[in-house]
């Protein structure tokens, strides 16, 4: 289900925009793509590194099988044909974190090819993002800027798997831009190829963005926005760009082909460099490796093994747990927080309640938190157990907001915490009773004023009695007896 947020074009009817995004995927090797480094994020610099990595002269690149697997994997899930004759390119640049002054990547035969991801838009409505193509491709090293204008260079980066997953410019606007995105990230993370952390720059882009006047059918000249690190600013600067190309037409300026910067602090894009030209890599076909045969064999092997992809998932939470399309879509959002639910529905049986919880009480706290389930101290037993305890009675809602906020916080057993602060739930309908007698004894006032029509005041006499209680008593006893005195 798509959620409805700004559009920039709405205010310009006048004019279109297309839309092509660059998606650069690592991949979750434990070695890197030609070397048997390991292909580790966070370690110290340049200490994942060996003479073929690093570029020295003489050595031989070896491919690694696994970046293979996970490129048919990628190219399977986004319906993409696979490319069963294939080879590596050369692509020729010069600098300082590429140490061959060249980069290993694919050019006239990339492994996939003619694929597409399936959005869903406003009112059910879908559509498909065509892929131009996904190829392979080794990671360059990263520039450390220090001060005094001194940089460092820190290669273990260098030579990490990545897979380039480029679309045509199909998506027409930002919303078009996060529900492609969202996808394309659930995918590789279903697949387990990728952590997809943007943070890390496991999961990075550049978009290419161009405005033309409604009635024209050329495309526009496209601008490109270079390395930005979040949705949130991807959205923005989709917005800011289709503005700014937009108020420059008007002015009967010409756009320019070049690379722009995101400054997400001023919220605007900035030049980084002119592109008029498409810029000459040279590329060569790579003679250090052989050409690359996958035959029907490997691709069905691949094909049979993948596991349930986001759509799939989302389908079926939809008809086996009977859940919204709003919900559906949040619990299948991420891999991490679909198994979560699955498996706590295992235990309680439970399913709109586990997930009323899960979208109301733990992401919220997660978000507040600044936190990702794995490394919370919810886990699917004791949310399981709290889930539990609230159908069967034990504690009310109200008391289970307080189990649930300690359970998060110190890890500890919901029935623990219930048993060590007597949080459980008072069905006792004699000692109810004695309390409600006594607070309509002692507010004469208020039941005449209940008694003559004022219907708000039920309210007060429940939280007089929840508050003599301490939350514990069973609101549906309590309101029943209430309302049987209160005649």
């Amino acid at each position: 289900m798509a959620h409805d947020i700004k559009n920039i074009l709405e205010k310009y009817p006048d004019f279109k925009a297309n839309i092509g995004i660059e998606i650069h995927v690592q991949l979750k090797t434990e070695s890197k793509i030609f070397c048997s480094c390991p292909n580790n994020f966070g370690d110290k610099p340049n200490q994942n590194i060996c003479p073929i990595c690093a570029g020295y002269p003489g050595v031989l690149p070896v491919l690694n099988k696994k970046v293979v697997d996970f490129a048919i994997m990628a190219g399977l899930a986004t319906n993409s044909k696979i490319t069963q004759k294939t080879w590596f390119d050369r692509k020729h640049y010069m600098y300082p974190d590429l140490p061959k002054n060249y980069q290993i990547t694919q050019d006239q035969a990339p492994i996939c090819t003619n694929g597409y991801i399936t959005i869903e838009l406003l009112d059910n409505k879908q559509k498909n993002i065509n892929l131009v193509r996904i190829h392979m491709e080794e990671d360059a090293g990263k520039n450390i800027h220090g001060t005094n204008n001194e940089s460092y260079v820190d290669l273990n980066r260098a030579g990490t798997p990545l897979l380039e997953i480029v679309s045509f410019p199909d998506i027409e606007n930002s919303n078009e831009a996060k529900l492609y995105l969202n996808n394309l990230k659930s995918i590789v993370q279903y697949l387990n190829i990728s952590d997809a952390n943007m943070e890390e720059g496991s999961f990075r882009g550049d978009v290419n963005i161009s405005v033309r006047r409604s009635d024209e059918k050329k495309l526009g000249t496209k601008v490109e926005l270079k390395n930005v690190n979040s949705f949130k600013f991807i959205v923005n600067a989709i917005e800011y760009e289709i503005e700014r190309q937009i108020n420059a037409i008007k002015k009967g300026e010409k756009i320019i082909q070049e690379t722009r910067g995101w400054d997400s602090k001023e919220n605007k894009s900035f030049l980084m460099r002119s592109k008029e030209e498409a810029q000459d890599y040279k590329y060569f076909k790579e003679p250090d490796l052989p050409i690359l045969l996958i035959d029907d064999i490997w691709i069905n092997n691949i094909k049979n093994s993948l596991p349930e992809l986001p759509t799939q998932k989302f389908n079926r939470f939809k008809s086996e747990y009977n859940l919204s399309s709003y919900e559906a879509e949040i619990l299948t959002g991420e891999v991490e927080l679909a198994n979560f639910f699955e498996q706590t529905c295992k235990i309680t049986k439970q399913p709109q309640k586990t997930a009323n919880w899960l979208l109301r009480n733990v992401l919220a706290y997660l978000n507040e938190n600044k936190l990702i389930l794995k490394n919370s101290k919810i886990t699917v037993n004791n949310f399981a157990e709290l889930i539990l305890a609230i159908e069967s009675g034990k504690i009310n809602t109200s008391v289970a907001q307080e189990v649930f906020a300690q359970m998060a916080n110190t890890g500890k057993s919901p029935n623990i915490i219930i048993k060590e602060n007597n949080l459980e739930q008072i069905e006792d309908t004699q000692a109810l009773e004695d309390i409600i007698l006594n607070i309509i004894k002692n507010h004469p006032e208020e039941v005449k004023s209940y008694l003559s029509g004022k219907d708000r005041l039920f309210g007060f006499f429940v939280g007089l009695a929840m508050k003599e209680t301490q939350g514990k008593a069973n609101p549906k006893i309590l309101q029943e007896l209430l309302k049987k005195h209160l005649k």
